[in-house]
């Protein structure tokens, strides 16, 4: 029999599983939902610290119980926060515990307090500080942090999926969470590695399996143990609480995790080569190239000056990544191509390494923009900026204040608004609010059909704000093509994609 031991997320308690646990239970399982000192379980004492150890404790607490009532197959469901006493229990009982799941969280590792996995950058530096801000973190007793206020639930993760009344019911039902929880590190002593492990995405939230499988393709360090073959995958289409808005979905998944069952990563280097180093889709000719300081020149045929198109690659990219990506072929083919038909292009490496890094590449960016636009044999009036992929949040600063020279703005498969799971609140990285600010600057927008369901959200919030404050946005639809499509597969349809964008761009620049 498997037993299924659900751990709930920060401020709330054993009640969000009702549904779940219910539906479980029905399909022979069984079932405890912890329940965490002051989140449901008992009260802390007079002058007592609740603390991660004191949650840890909760967990173990319930495994020792089970483990010798029942001795079935025990599967750790951590939701949220609720990880982190998963894990830390997971640890100290690595013969009892079959699989961890965890549900729409991070990874926490050893010596990291849970602090680290609160999505709002704000949040964290104020609770750093002590407390204080916006959206109910002021207001509580010492030592614990008030429960969020209706509207201020987003801090802490997408209410995609939640009805009113399920976020009317999350909101009266939360408590605080102990401080400690979050700001005492989490101790392991590695044993828990032996465990296999389902990650469950909520794409309503944060990324899904096929942009975690291109994190681990680009080689990002942090999560190439998630490609390990113990390691499984599911999705579902929902906001952070999947548990209120699809239990019935959240537990089949869960079922199906039990079993071993799941989606498997592949591990960086098992494609040769990786989908992003594959050949550019356009056969073009090598043109000449200069190179300085983190740009790279390409140029066309006489002295000019000439038009230039300044191409901006997404990420988060790992530092350590080689080549960087201004020797990818998608970056060296679309500048060969651009110098082909007249104009300058340029290629750019920044340091978008995380995504709390838009503001340093965004200043990369803008210098490198600048450095351009001073070269001799450039229009400085004539200039297009184009961005791909996760490099569409640092459109938002020239979308809102269009400098006169920026004649045209593309951005191909962007996400143009930062994921709820980022955690980025920062104006300037929000193009769906930037294009308010947009007037008669030309987009060119090149939208993939089967694109990540995450992604695509964000396109489209983008074109229905776009048609609200009446931009001119250019549509270049490539309904077969995927996310990086120019080195994904050559068709038809994406070479047309790609002679039909770069048309756009171009006319633009010279009209």
């Amino acid at each position: 029999m498997t037993v299924f031991i659900l751990v709930a997320g920060a401020f709330t308690g054993p009640y969000v599983w009702r549904d779940t646990a219910a539906r479980l239970t029905a399909e022979g399982a069984e079932v405890h939902t912890v329940a965490l000192t002051g989140l449901g379980g008992r009260p802390a004492a007079p002058g007592e610290a609740v603390d991660l150890e004191t949650h840890i404790a909760d967990v173990l607490a319930v495994i020792d119980s089970v483990a010798v009532e029942s001795g079935g197959d025990i599967v750790l469901v951590g939701h949220d926060y609720g990880v982190h006493p998963v894990l830390g229990a997971a640890d100290r009982r690595v013969r009892s515990v079959a699989r961890i799941v965890h549900l729409d969280s991070g990874m926490p590792r050893d010596g990291v307090p849970a602090l680290a996995a609160v999505p709002d950058q704000r949040l964290r530096e104020e609770l750093i500080e002590g407390g204080g801000g916006e959206g109910g973190v002021q207001g509580g007793k010492a030592g614990e942090l008030p429960p969020p206020a209706r509207d201020a639930w987003p801090r802490w993760g997408s209410t995609a999926g939640l009805s009113e009344a399920q976020l009317d019911g999350l909101t009266a039902l939360a408590a605080p969470q102990p401080l400690g929880t979050l700001l005492q590190p989490l101790r392991l002593t590695g044993a828990v590695a032996a465990v296999p492990v389902t990650g469950v995405l909520c794409t309503g939230n944060g990324p899904g399996i096929e942009l975690v499988q291109l994190m681990v393709d680009l080689g990002e360090p942090a999560i190439q143990a998630l490609a390990d073959p113990r390691v499984t995958f599911f999705e579902l289409p929902t906001g952070h609480w999947p548990m209120l808005s699809c239990p019935a979905e959240l537990a089949e998944v869960l079922t199906e995790a039990a079993a071993g069952r799941g989606h498997r990563l592949k591990p960086a280097g098992a494609a040769e080569p990786p989908p992003h180093l594959r050949p550019f889709l356009l056969d073009v000719p090598e043109r000449p190239r200069e190179r300085t300081g983190n740009t790279d020149l390409y140029l066309p045929e006489g002295p000019g000056p000439h038009p230039a198109v300044v191409f901006v690659h997404g990420g988060p990219v790992p530092a350590g990544a080689r080549p960087t990506p201004r020797d990818w072929p998608t970056f060296t083919g679309y500048a060969r191509y651009v110098a082909g038909h007249g104009a300058v292009a340029a290629t750019v490496d920044h340091r978008l390494h995380a995504v709390t890094d838009y503001e340093r590449a965004a200043e990369d960016v803008a210098a490198a923009v600048q450095r351009v636009r001073s070269d001799p044999r450039v229009d400085a009036d004539r200039i297009a900026l184009w961005f791909f992929s996760g490099g569409g949040p640092l459109t938002a600063n020239w979308l809102a204040a269009p400098p006169v020279w920026l004649r045209c703005l593309a951005a191909n498969y962007p996400i143009m608004a930062p994921l709820p799971s980022w955690g980025v609140a920062d104006a300037r990285f929000h193009p769906v609010r930037a294009v308010a600010g947009a007037g008669e600057l030309p987009i060119v927008l090149v939208r993939a059909g089967r694109e990540m369901a995450e992604i695509a959200a964000t396109v489209e919030e983008f074109l229905t704000a776009a048609r609200c404050r009446g931009a001119d946005v250019e549509v270049v639809d490539v309904p077969e093509g995927r996310h990086g499509f120019e080195t994904l597969g050559p068709t038809d349809e994406a070479r047309d994609a790609v002679r039909r964008a770069v048309g756009a761009v171009l006319a633009r620049l010279t009209a």
